[in-house]
């Protein structure tokens, strides 16, 4: 059985590769159980999680376990720590354990860029991205990979990351005007995708603000009670989501709406298993807005992982 570490996972992946690895995958025959998120302490505000995600296919078998402590910065930790275990489907023989921290930075960044490039206007330019902690530049890197930015504007609560996260990146593409922002009308209003990849409890901008042709692609909360938009932003898009499942177990972008009694489960449009068999540009007219919530799924852990293992 082979130990795969962080730096080899690095080594491994690309985002070309592992989006097309995706679709692949989500558009083929696999089992995908509901995943167990569990609350480590329901009284507590701190919200420290711990979950396991099993999926199969016809050629491997794969768990996740990750632990999830949002406070862990205050200590120097990191907030997640994961591993991935894969198995061989014809005899269930074990065949590696993966970092699984380094493959759900890869995955979470690559699932939302192949929604992008089934969502996103083939003409898109301008990209806002809410978040600046360690999944911000993939999610900048993977979107960059579908569609040709000229401008991304950076939104960032703490500013020294932010600044960290634009010289990195402006290093990395030249070509690229890369700026930091504030969340207010005129920039909401000038996006052509939005991507949240925050742990706000709140909504990060007034829906009123969006254009027409506007993209957005959530993954930062999975919390019922919270959520990175309002219920005008929600209502003003064709939304489509990772795993009913998931998202309708998870995520308060949905849930809160469907407690207010203004929206219904039937109102997704799609998961991202029908995108993936569809695979073909799917926005309405070019003044519809979308709206891609993720929450993880463990399909993309396995086909990530599985795809490490292949390039190992």
């Amino acid at each position: 059985m082979k130990m795969i570490e962080r730096e080899q996972v690095q080594q491994a992946l690309s985002f070309p590769t592992l989006i097309a690895a995706l679709q692949r995958g989500f558009a083929s025959a696999h089992t995908m159980p509901r995943r167990s998120v569990f609350e480590l302490d329901a009284q507590a505000t701190n919200h420290d999680a711990f979950a396991v995600l099993p999926a199969w296919n016809d050629s491997v078998i794969g768990v996740k376990a990750f632990t999830y402590f949002p406070g862990n910065e205050a200590h120097g930790k990191a907030s997640l720590y994961s591993k991935i275990m894969l198995f061989d489907r014809e005899h269930g023989e074990p065949l590696a354990l993966v970092d699984g921290t380094q493959v759900t930075l890869w995955r979470t960044a690559a699932v939302s860029a192949l929604a992008a490039s089934y969502l996103a206007r083939e003409d898109a330019r301008h990209l806002v991205m809410f978040g600046a902690g360690n999944l911000a530049p993939y999610m900048v890197r993977a979107h960059l990979a579908v569609r040709n930015y000229d401008k991304v504007t950076l939104v960032a609560r703490n500013p020294d990351k932010g600044e960290t996260l634009k010289t990195t990146l402006s290093q990395a593409f030249p070509e690229v005007s890369f700026v930091m922002g504030q969340s207010n009308a005129e920039l909401i209003g000038s996006a052509d995708v939005i991507c949240a990849a925050t742990g706000s409890h709140i909504p990060l901008f007034d829906g009123r603000w969006l254009s027409p042709g506007t993209h957005i692609d959530l993954i930062g909360n999975h919390h019922k009670d919270a959520r990175e938009i309002d219920t005008a932003t929600l209502l003003a898009s064709r939304v489509y989501v990772d795993s009913k499942t998931n998202v309708l177990n998870e995520a308060g972008e949905l849930l809160i709406p469907i407690a207010e009694g203004v929206f219904s489960a039937d109102q997704v449009a799609g998961e991202l298993a029908d995108m993936a068999r569809k695979n073909c540009f799917l926005r309405q007219g070019g003044s519809e807005i979308t709206l891609f919530k993720s929450v993880g799924t463990a399909l993309s852990d396995l086909l990530a992982a599985k795809l490490v293992l292949e390039q190992s």
